[in-house]
């Protein structure tokens, strides 16, 4: 029995462009040292610059390359006797939510040579159009996951 109560999640504010909890989420996990301003200039400046490109809803293919990088299980590792097994198990959905923009914006810093609106609008295109290194690292991850199903029967 646990000796502290259940704490609620604080609720987030959405932002103030496409009121969406999902773009905050996002700006959060962009933002380093405090700035959030800076964070919220790239964010936005890379759905519009995907707007341009590609010219349909720049929101909306932000959406789907987030759905399209979460994973859908992962693998864990559990000690067994003195052995370490990875074992597969379903991610929920506000750690793939998390996974998904942590390996979106890692994968975008990697780009070289452009400015950070422009590597990130890149990696979002890539990963709405299933292209990228957000999706090969899911791909890697689900692979993982497939390969270790033997020790399924460890989960607990």
């Amino acid at each position: 029995m646990p000796r502290k109560k259940y704490r609620k999640p604080v609720q987030k504010q959405v932002d103030s462009i496409y009121s969406s909890l999902l773009v905050t989420k996002f700006i959060n996990a962009l933002m380093r040292k405090g700035k959030k301003s800076l964070a919220q200039k790239i964010v936005y400046s890379a759905i519009n610059i995907i707007q341009e490109k590609m010219q349909k809803d720049g929101f909306a293919i932000f959406q789907t390359a987030i759905d399209n990088a979460r994973p859908r299980v992962a693998v864990k590792p559990r000690r067994v006797g003195g052995a370490t097994y990875q074992v597969p198990q379903e991610v929920r959905k506000n750690r793939s939510i998390f996974l998904a923009l942590k390996w979106l914006i890692s994968n975008a810093k990697a780009r070289k040579g452009r400015p950070m609106e422009e590597k990130l609008a890149q990696e979002l295109m890539d990963a709405a159009n299933n292209t990228g290194a957000s999706i090969k690292k899911k791909q890697d991850t689900h692979k993982m996951a497939e390969s270790n199903k033997a020790f399924s029967h460890y989960r607990w």
